[in-house]
């Protein structure tokens, strides 16, 4: 018995009322939960510097390492990989002083063992502070 003779078939709809009810709540949480960063200016007044310039210049021994490993202490030469010398010599240069600073001057061909070599030496002399000096190329 077929009682559906008259009707056709009703075709199937999508309804949006659920869906649109499921993104309003998801858009109320994220806008719930998301935070604003505020940008603001900050006004910083930096100091300057209104103190005398140092009187007294710190002692600087030059140590020159050459290409081939030859060093040189305050133009005094010195052969090769002589860390024991090298220790001896920066001790006489400091003369008992103990704010010295030594100057390592490296050629950009020599190797990372002579500037090794001149910083043992210059810890085995007691001297602590080193610096190495730079040039600018342009």
């Amino acid at each position: 018995m077929n009682f559906r003779r008259g009707r056709g078939r009703d075709e199937p709809e999508i309804n949006f009322i659920p869906l649109i009810d499921v993104l309003l709540v998801i858009l109320i949480f994220l806008m719930v939960t998301t935070t604003y960063s505020h940008f603001s200016e900050l006004k910083i007044n930096l100091p300057t510097a209104q103190g005398e310039q140092q009187q007294s210049k710190t002692l600087e021994i030059k140590v020159s390492v050459a290409a081939d490993g030859e060093m040189a202490v305050n133009d005094a030469k010195l052969p090769g990989g002589d860390k024991a010398g090298l220790a001896a010599r920066l001790k006489a240069a400091a003369a008992g002083k103990s704010d010295v600073v030594v100057v390592v001057n490296a050629d950009a061909k020599s190797t990372h063992q002579s500037v090794i070599t001149v910083m043992e030496a210059a810890r085995e002399a007691g001297l602590s502070q080193l610096t190495f000096a730079t040039q600018n190329l342009k």
